[in-house]
């Protein structure tokens, strides 16, 4: 069984950020909210005027949230850059 690419993945605690510039494929999705319903939302590009990717709601309990994206993942074109409200932190992994 041989591997198609590295997966690497990218954290920040300080929305909004650019997590990825060039093309990739997003593969997973960790974040933890604050603790008050929020949001967060991931765009292909250098910031939120690109396509959205991935946007999700946190409740309002502090848990994290893990989405793993079937298949090849969501492509993005020329990064991903992550915006959000009432959100502790966000980890990507992307490949």
């Amino acid at each position: 069984m041989t591997v198609q690419y590295d997966v690497k993945s990218a954290y920040t605690a300080t929305l909004p950020a650019q997590m990825f510039t060039g093309r990739t494929r997003l593969k997973q999705i960790v974040f933890l909210g604050t603790g008050t319903a929020g949001t967060l939302t991931l765009y292909d590009g250098t910031d939120t005027s690109g396509p959205v990717l991935w946007q999700g709601k946190t409740s309002t309990a502090v848990q994290p949230f893990q989405v793993l994206l079937p298949g090849e993942g969501i492509l993005a074109q020329t990064g991903i850059y992550v915006a959000g409200t009432n959100i502790s932190f966000v980890t990507i992994c992307y490949g």
